[in-house]
């Protein structure tokens, strides 16, 4: 049987009938009269051969093949949505693959508007295909720059060139311990930098020269190149560390971590969105401009 725009009409209205539960209940929704309905689902009924329902005193109930036929329509009208969103994007050219790659426990951060830039994404260029990668810094960047990535957004110590980095916002690293380590019960006044020092700490594998310069001065031969490693290993009350206050404040407030009083060492990453030198793809350029908008306001 080959598919035509009026059988594509009678099962859209087959559809809504059933979702309704019976013709009464989906007179709103279609904008029909019950006895349209009615003559639209015996048209169908014609059409395909088959019984599709039983109406009268006992109700609406569908029989075996109405309910085939119902879940063969929703297949059918679910594609021809999605194709329809498809060619709406290609009349704008935005349509194709869009790779992004974000440092990992950023998702905890009010201040990471990347669910915002997505959400906008799906609504007005559903065509657009994305895939979204969390990788170590080093990887990101050698990654944009080879083009398998084509968006970038973390902290980045280091500079490639060939890239462009835009500053989005700042996020705060503080020093923290685990509860089972012994600062955690110590009372404030009692930590100092020399005693902080005194005990081992664990850093990270990716961070540049400069700021591990830091860590000349204390035990830290511990090394960890994600920040969720590097949170495990504090939480095991063995290592001090820094880790970014928004994600650190979650243990904190189930009382596993503690932020200690010295500040000496916390710093602030700037967090950027990283991408390659020169033109860009509208696909690309289009995201990015999404994204910045976040920040805006």
């Amino acid at each position: 049987m080959k598919i035509s725009g009026s059988d594509i009409h009678l099962l859209t209205v087959f559809d809504s009938v059933v979702r309704n539960n019976g013709f009464s209940a989906a007179q709103a929704e279609l904008g029909l009269s019950q006895p349209t309905i009615s003559n639209h689902i015996t048209a169908l009924e014609k059409r395909l051969g088959v019984k599709l329902c039983q109406r009268g005193r006992r109700g609406f109930l569908l029989t075996e093949k109405g309910r085939m036929v119902h879940q063969i329509s929703q297949d059918l009208l679910e594609t021809l949505d999605a194709h329809s969103s498809e060619l709406a994007a290609l009349k704008s050219n935005l349509v194709g693959r869009l790779k992004v790659a974000v440092v990992d426990c950023v998702a905890t951060d009010q201040n990471m508007k990347l669910p915002e830039a997505i959400n906008r994404l799906a609504e007005t260029a559903p065509a657009i295909r994305l895939e979204l990668s969390v990788e170590r810094p080093q990887n990101i960047l050698s990654g944009v720059a080879s083009g398998e990535y084509h968006v970038a957004l973390g902290g980045f110590d280091n500079r490639i060139n060939g890239l462009e980095y835009e500053d989005l916002y700042e996020e705060h690293h503080a020093l923290f311990c685990g509860k089972a380590h012994p600062l955690f019960e110590l009372p404030d006044e009692e930590i100092t930098q020399e005693i902080a020092y005194a005990h081992p700490w664990v850093h990270r594998g990716y961070w540049s020269r400069q700021r591990q310069k830091t860590f000349m001065q204390v035990d830290a031969d511990r090394i960890a190149h994600h920040i969720e490693a590097q949170l495990i290993l504090i939480l095991s009350g063995s290592y001090l560390g820094l880790l970014p206050v928004h994600h650190a404040a979650i243990y904190e407030a189930s009382g596993r971590l503690r932020r200690l009083p010295m500040t000496n060492d916390d710093f602030t990453s700037k967090i950027q969105m990283v991408t390659r030198s020169g033109h860009k793809q509208k696909v690309i350029a289009f995201f990015c401009d999404a994204l910045r908008q976040q920040y805006s306001g």
